[in-house]
């Protein structure tokens, strides 16, 4: 059985080869032309006959580069951005990582990661909406619409690439890594080719702690897509079992002389470890962990520090752990277009008068 630790380091190597065109994308690039020429045969995403309209306006949120690029932030921010022009969002996800049988799941408030996923489990906690689960998107919508008839729109977490899930919105989050070389997997990093980007309503971007969050050229009226950039800023360190809250600038006044350790299990560790040197945190040992790793009593016990940063992300899962060492680190999604929550809003209230 291969090692946690060395799936992270096949998975790095991976990232390395998809940022060129050298022999590992020469070599699979007959495979990524038939995939793309595969690709370009089917209808657009959720147009097809088959696929589901909800009877609320749908807002996706997804990717074209594999693997973890600042998604679930910039759903929340969604969700919190529409719950505050009066919406009554709720959200849709896979559930990765939990098996989930034939009906969906949905709940509230603080939930098991264990049985939702940490994401959804995250988003949940985080804003309080309604999430239900399935890897089947129209099962999810129709679950959470039934539990819960009050909400107004949908935010789907992922799903970008899904056919049977009609949407009014398209959203792709992406990173400081772009397209890579350009090739769709697997000689290249791209669930779709690098044209998707043009056919969706929103890009953002996610630039890396400490760089500067320029504020994109507006596009004329009419020109899809919008350009926004985003930064994740550590806004608050959370003691898990006492559930005390610090600024981060109070934690390191209070424990700067403490040698800290830091984990993330998510798409780049290398982000958030980036992220809490910028905020005067700077960790002794770096714990790089799987993106959606299960984190058990093992995980920490080769730590020796006796405090450890984790995501939120992690958070969720680490709640059961009774370990007095581990603090959360809250991060705030800033957006460089500063009218966005109106404009989202607008679209979304646009989508739902054609509806009626």
């Amino acid at each position: 059985m291969i090692s946690a630790q060395t799936r992270v380091r096949v998975s790095r190597w991976l990232h390395r080869q998809w940022r060129k065109t050298g022999w590992f994308a020469l070599l699979l690039s007959p495979v990524s032309l038939i995939a793309r020429a595969l690709l370009s045969c089917r209808a657009p995403a959720g147009t097809g006959r088959g696929a589901y309209r909800a009877p609320v306006p749908v807002v996706v949120v997804g990717n074209l580069y594999v693997g973890g690029t600042g998604k679930t932030p910039v759903v929340m921010t969604i969700v919190q951005a529409l719950t505050a022009h009066g919406l009554r969002p709720g959200v849709i996800s896979r559930g990765y990582g939990v098996r989930i049988d034939a009906q969906a799941r949905v709940g509230q408030g603080t939930l098991d990661a264990d049985i939702f996923g940490d994401e959804p489990a995250l988003i949940a906690r985080q804003t309080g909406c309604a999430v239900a689960v399935h890897p089947r998107r129209r099962l999810a919508a129709r679950a959470l619409l039934m539990a819960r008839p009050e909400i107004d729109v949908i935010v789907s977490d992922d799903g970008l690439q899904h056919q049977d899930l009609a949407r009014d919105v398209e959203v792709i989050v992406q990173d400081d890594r772009g397209i890579g070389n350009g090739m769709v997997l697997p000689a290249g990093p791209l669930r779709e080719p690098p044209s998707r980007l043009g056919t969706v309503d929103v890009v953002v971007t996610q630039v890396n702690p400490g760089e500067i969050l320029a504020t994109p050229r507006p596009a004329p009226a009419g020109v899809r897509p919008l350009q926004v950039a985003m930064q994740l800023r550590p806004l608050g360190v959370r003691h898990l079992q006492t559930g005390e809250v610090l600024s981060p600038a109070d934690f390191a006044a209070r424990f700067g002389a403490e040698p800290l350790a830091a984990a993330a299990g998510i798409g780049v560790p290398e982000r958030f470890f980036r992220s809490l040197r910028e905020a005067g945190l700077a960790p002794a040992t770096e714990l790089a962990l799987e993106d959606h790793a299960a984190i058990d009593r093992t995980t920490f016990a080769a730590l020796t520090e006796r405090l450890i940063l984790v995501t939120a992300k992690d958070a969720v899962k680490c709640q059961g752990l009774d370990d007095e060492r581990i603090w959360a680190v809250d991060a705030q999604a800033v957006l460089s277009v500063i009218d966005f929550a109106q404009w989202l809003a607008q679209r979304v209230e646009h989508s739902r008068r054609k509806q009626r």
